[in-house]
């Protein structure tokens, strides 16, 4: 008994590396975002944490189910090869129960402290992520980034989901957004991991299609990013403030897919990835501000 005690904590610090932290806050973020958005004014305080609490539990899950099946993978990648599922300090039984644990506290939180449809919602992005992405896109096929960026794509739309037990036009912009961005967010990433990628097998487009292609389909979907992030204020669910930050980051990541199109660099490719995070963050501070900004009487 005292040794299980003591492992415990061990278990639960394992298990939360494999949660993905990082991945899991900027998930979390766009979630709220979404909630925010889709009221006039502040939320309902208990609705809010309830939704983000469930959401990130969700997330969470997932993610950690992610590594168990991608264990072989990040065995041969220089920034996964110390995930504990590699180093073999926690078994794949213990994640599948407490993946299954949090990820069901999530959704029964879902379930009866927010609403039925955000939680069906947010139990598809789960499947989505962990089944349909990580098992069957990414071993197969080197779109598995487009198609499977639509789970990745869900959390503001499951936001707007728990503050209105709906799914309008405006969730669904949101989601383009962040569809239109992964494309270019991981192709930086494999540019610059391409050799990795080759050596555990996966067929990520620099992989299967070449470095060049890449360079060129990162720039066409950077353009393709620059246009969806307009249509919030096309459609008049943003204004002015939106429009001015949204140009400016467009701006800047789009030179970035330039950059990298015409004279590629490992290093150029990491300062994308890297600004590309930032630059979704900020797309959707900037919605939030704007958001707030219209009820500010004139």
């Amino acid at each position: 008994m005292v040794a299980t005690a003591r492992a415990l904590p061990g278990i639960g610090v394992q298990f939360w590396r494999l949660t993905k932290p990082r991945v899991v806050s900027l998930i979390v973020f766009t979630a709220v975002i979404g909630m925010l958005l889709a009221v006039p004014a502040m939320p309902d305080a208990a609705l809010l944490v309830a939704a983000t609490v469930g959401i990130a539990l969700v997330a969470g899950a997932a993610a950690a189910f992610n590594c168990l099946v991608e264990n072989k993978i990040d065995a041969v990648m220089a920034r996964t090869r110390g995930r504990p599922t590699v180093i073999g300090t926690i078994s794949p039984a213990q994640i599948v129960l407490l993946s299954g644990a949090v990820g069901g506290i999530g959704l029964a939180l879902l379930w009866r402290a927010v609403n039925p449809l955000t939680m069906w919602l947010t139990l598809a992005t789960f499947v989505g992520y962990a089944v349909v992405y990580t098992v069957i896109l990414k071993p197969a096929t080197p779109q598995n980034i487009v198609i499977g960026g639509a789970s990745g794509a869900m959390p503001p739309v499951l936001g707007w989901a728990a503050m209105t037990g709906d799914v309008t036009f405006q969730p669904l912009l949101l989601f383009l957004i962040i569809f239109a961005w992964t494309p270019p967010h991981f192709w930086a990433l494999a540019l610059y991991r391409r050799n990795e990628y080759a050596r555990a097998g996966v067929p990520m487009l620099p992989v299967t299609h070449g470095e060049a292609f890449t360079r060129l389909h990162l720039l066409l979907y950077t353009i393709l990013l620059c246009a969806v992030t307009l249509m919030p204020f096309a459609t008049r669910m943003a204004g002015w403030f939106y429009l001015g930050a949204a140009l400016v980051l467009d701006a800047v990541f789009l030179g970035y897919a330039v950059a990298i199109w015409r004279r590629y660099s490992d290093a150029l490719a990491k300062a994308t990835f890297a600004y590309s995070i930032f630059y979704l963050a900020m797309v959707f501070a900037a919605l939030m501000v704007d958001h707030y900004l219209a009820l500010v009487p004139a």
